[in-house]
């Protein structure tokens, strides 16, 4: 029975050095009793399969880690799309912002812009904010927000809101908002608004979707066309006044 003997001894040197710094549990199923006695073949062979599967995990353990480490083709794909997908999300806002960018120029600024009484420009002027005009100017006036005249104005205006105080002005004004013309102001020119209140003069049409208020000191020369007028007394008024805008059907007030 030295023939087991040794090869236990010999295979257990192999798996020592197979498995360094292991457990001495396989060593220690192997012992082989170094008594003369007698040793039963078929158990010492089947510790040895034993013994022979463990040492076959431990040593196929590191190739399949390694194995699952590497990312298959089809993860690699997962992970182009993946970010393919991210990219797309992150440009999608900005261009919602370069769509929406002309919507963007129409909303007013809270800047306001003063043409002080001391200065005169020549020229157009244009502003996403307020216009406060205190000056002269000689050109076309935009602006997003309310512009307000106490100065002089030759040449059209469109705004947001309107508001001529005491103003001097030679052109046509359109406005998406309210027009005040206030006293002492005079204006040359037609009028276009959603609602007007009228206190100085003006020497145009004024054309006005909404109601218009023609105030005692106001003197207008031209034709009103509303959805409602007010005429306080004392008011001069030489035109047509037409409240064509309103949701009454005229002719059918008439049919016989």
């Amino acid at each position: 029975m030295g023939f087991f003997k040794d090869f236990k001894e010999d295979f257990n040197d192999a798996v020592n050095e197979l498995v360094p710094g292991g457990d001495n549990t396989a060593s220690e199923e192997v012992m082989v009793n170094t008594l003369d006695g007698d040793i039963d073949v078929e158990s010492e062979l089947t510790k040895l399969d034993g013994l022979l599967e463990q040492v076959s995990k431990k040593v196929d353990e590191p190739a399949v880690k390694v194995a699952e480490a590497t990312p298959t083709a089809t993860e690699q794909t997962d992970k182009k799309s993946f970010f393919a997908d991210a990219k797309i999300r992150v440009e999608a806002p900005k261009m919602g912002v370069m769509e929406n960018a002309s919507e963007a120029k129409t909303v007013a600024s809270d800047e306001n812009a003063v043409i002080t009484g001391g200065m005169k420009v020549t020229g157009n002027v244009e502003s996403i904010g307020s216009i406060e005009v205190q000056g002269e100017i000689i050109g076309d006036v935009t602006c997003n927000g309310k512009l307000v005249v106490a100065g002089k104005v030759n040449g059209n205006s469109t705004s947001a809101e309107f508001f001529a105080d005491a103003a001097k002005i030679e052109g046509e004004v359109v406005t998406s908002g309210t027009a005040k013309v206030g006293v002492g102001s005079v204006i040359i020119g037609n009028i276009t608004a959603t609602s007007a209140v009228i206190a100085g003069a003006v020497k145009g049409d004024i054309d006005v979707n909404g109601p218009v208020v023609v105030d005692t000191s106001a003197v207008v020369m031209g034709n009103i066309k509303s959805r409602s007028v007010q005429i306080n007394n004392g008011a001069v008024i030489e035109g047509f006044c037409s409240q064509s805008y309103s949701d009454v059907d005229v002719n059918s007030v008439f049919a016989i």
